[in-house]
């Protein structure tokens, strides 16, 4: 039987103004694929690549002939886990210091942990989460949680 690896290798944001998406990832000091200019970029974060590409190109590979979204929020949030609760909050701050809008500022949970909600200059939400049972390799690839 054939089968999915259960891996996540990309994630890809359509971008309306990748320039403008792609100076806010830069300015957060993530590290940036050589090959990226502003018609494709993209960034290694802990073994996932996580990629801008025009909204309109990827809208025609992979929803063609759907409307594309209107913009705000999509119903998908993107999270960052950090390794202690207080980087919750410092890495918070180095987003907003970035240009990130506050959409919900770092609170304990119910859940035990702490985290945050930031947009992006597109809208697109990100969680910076701290969980006590999240384990990562060297490079910060998760390996384990819960």
């Amino acid at each position: 039987m054939d089968t999915i690896p259960a891996r996540l290798s990309v994630v890809t944001l359509g971008a309306r103004d990748i320039g403008a998406l792609r100076s806010f990832y830069r300015s957060l000091g993530w590290p940036e694929v050589p090959a990226s200019d502003d018609g494709w970029s993209a960034f290694l974060l802990g073994g996932v690549l996580f990629a801008l590409y025009p909204l309109p190109e990827l809208a025609a590979e992979a929803a063609p002939g759907v409307p594309g979204p209107a913009g705000g929020w999509s119903g998908v949030t993107l999270a960052c886990n950090v390794d202690s609760r207080a980087q919750v909050d410092a890495a918070f701050r180095a987003a907003v210091a970035a240009g990130a809008t506050v959409v919900a500022a770092p609170t304990d949970r119910s859940w035990g942990g702490r985290s945050g909600y930031f947009a992006d200059p597109e809208g697109n939400r990100w969680e910076v989460a701290w969980a006590g049972t999240a384990r990562f390799d060297e490079r910060g690839a998760l390996l384990s949680f819960g």
